[in-house]
């Protein structure tokens, strides 16, 4: 897995499309301060094939988790916000753009690290 650093964060949600109408397939708790999150996206660095992208948050701050059977039913129309404020990344459903909102969002997960690999579709 190779390290997101947040200055990194603008390209990697442009290169996959904010991650507008992608799949969150699974989400797995590694450790009581890592998760790992599977997606399924649309690459445009590679003529917009689709490809799975695994997400590793460790050092957890906070969370707010759904059980993998009710994964399909989060609506990723508007895309995932992913992005770094008061020094820890904020990920969720839906184009939040502060730790606020986030924590509103039926699911997030807010952590200090963000590692990612792309893997098969």
């Amino acid at each position: 897995m190779k390290p997101l650093l947040k200055t990194e964060l603008p390209n990697f949600l442009k290169r996959f499309g904010n991650f507008i109408d992608g799949e969150i397939r699974s989400i797995d708790i590694i450790s009581p301060t890592i998760i790992k999150v599977t997606m399924a996206a649309q690459d445009s660095a590679r003529g917009f094939d689709w490809l799975s992208i695994n997400l590793e948050f460790s050092n957890i701050i906070d969370a707010k988790l759904i059980e993998n059977s009710k994964l399909s039913l989060l609506d990723t129309s508007e895309g995932l916000a992913l992005f770094f404020q008061d020094d820890c990344f904020a990920f969720s459903i839906s184009n939040y753009t502060n730790l606020e909102n986030v924590k509103n969002s039926l699911f997030y997960i807010i952590s200090s690290n963000i590692k990612y690999e792309e893997d098969l579709f």
